[in-house]
């Protein structure tokens, strides 16, 4: 995010002697993406960041995906999925597949271990409760509707003021504004539904002091994603001070302003965020197609380069209605399947002039298998809703 930020106390130059009233020399840390090529912060720590005094397997929930084979669509219920409380380790896998990895879970008030994912960034949509996360770089406050957007390898915790359903998107790779809302130099331009006031990052610094701190690490290896229980000589959060345009941020849906035409708009104008073969969007309240004859829901469509998932946030989803789709649903979508509306819900939607309706959007560009947490929650009649009928309608002798 190439949106300059300074926190706490910082010298005067980069990478020159710093030092605490005592004299003490702070030990200055260099986070960057991309090697040295991409955006950093600079991190002034009263302790070494790198003193590791243990390190030992953590065990991740599970990690299993199941191929979505026989192909169909799929009605995920997340709001019948039970989980573990831990904003982090309570995660169950809705779907995933190289690139990013959905999970879900509905949290207590306990905050969750210091955490950190060096596998890629994480985006993740609070859709209900409140609380913070704390980090190297100081708090942020959340609320329902942010976007909480954590860098890779951000050590980290939740801490939940009251209980929260939390939709997690975790990368392979950075997650960004998408590049068309950028200037070359990274301003976010004119023609973007939200703005740099809109980001709302750390303002001061966390300080807490502590010695044999224990983060978990989610990290790759050549078997594949694996956990680490790493333990450090002083707490991590004893930065005194950062400045860069790498940090943790929320962005709030309600801040998103949808962009509305004369005939219905394809799902890029609702594009919020990118990442590596993925790409979020969301569908907010907003006034629709104004065309005389306009057809207000979506046309079919086939996803020929992608899967999409849509997760209901919100009002009443006009297209999905007479489906089994309910708020705390999920709808997945795939490549090489034709989809749109229910088919009763396109006459009812002409002459409509508003849609009260919000949804979280993740399209991927390589098939979406199942995790163990979707597959606990499916409803199994999805598939066969735009027909009216299922395989136990088909005659075998046809």
């Amino acid at each position: 995010m190439a949106h300059y930020r300074s926190v706490g106390a910082v010298p005067p130059k980069r990478h020159i002697q710093h030092r605490d009233p005592d004299g003490r020399l702070y030990y200055e840390e260099l986070m960057g993406e991309e090697g040295f090529s991409s955006d950093s912060a600079l991190l002034y720590h009263r302790g070494v960041p790198s003193a590791l005094v243990d390190s030992q397997v953590w065990e991740l929930p599970d990690q299993s995906r199941t191929p979505n084979h026989p192909l169909k669509a799929r009605h995920l219920k997340l709001h019948d999925l039970t989980t573990e409380p831990c904003p982090v380790e309570g995660r169950r896998m809705i779907l995933g597949n190289n690139d990013v990895r959905i999970g879900y879970v509905v949290t207590g008030t306990e905050a969750s271990p210091l955490y950190r994912n060096a596998i890629g960034d994480e985006c993740v949509y609070v859709e209900s409760g409140a609380g913070t996360v704390e980090s190297v770089f100081g708090v942020v406050p959340y609320r329902a509707g942010d976007y909480v957007v954590v860098p890779r390898a951000t050590t980290h915790r939740w801490v939940p003021s009251e209980a929260s359903q939390l939709f997690a998107i975790e990368a392979n790779s950075h997650i960004h504004p998408p590049k068309r809302y950028l200037s070359r130099f990274g301003q976010l331009l004119e023609h973007a539904p939200y703005s740099e006031r809109d980001l709302h990052g750390p303002s001061e610094p966390l300080l807490v002091e502590g010695v044999d701190v224990e983060v978990l690490v989610k990290h790759r290896t050549s078997a594949g994603i694996v956990g680490t229980r790493m333990t450090y000589a002083t707490h991590p959060f004893d930065v005194v001070g950062w400045d860069g345009c790498l940090y943790p941020y929320t962005f709030n849906i309600d801040d998103y302003m949808p962009l509305t035409g004369k005939i219905h708009h394809p799902p890029p104008v609702h594009h919020v965020f990118e990442g590596g073969n993925f790409v979020i969007c969301n569908f907010l309240p907003r006034k629709v197609d104004y065309h005389e004859l306009a057809i207000p829901v979506p046309y079919y469509h086939s996803n020929v380069d992608s899967d999409e998932v849509m997760f209901y946030v919100g009002g009443d989803y006009e297209a999905r209605k007479g489906s089994g789709i309910n708020l705390g649903s999920i709808s997945l979508h795939p490549g090489g399947f034709a989809h749109g509306p229910q088919p009763a819900a396109i006459e009812a939607s002409l002459g409509a002039d508003y849609f009260d309706e919000s949804a979280v959007m993740v399209d991927t560009f390589a098939p979406l298998d199942l995790g163990e947490g979707g597959l606990a929650v499916e409803d199994p009649a999805y598939a066969w809703t735009w027909a009216g009928r299922g395989p136990a309608a088909v005659d075998s002798t046809d």
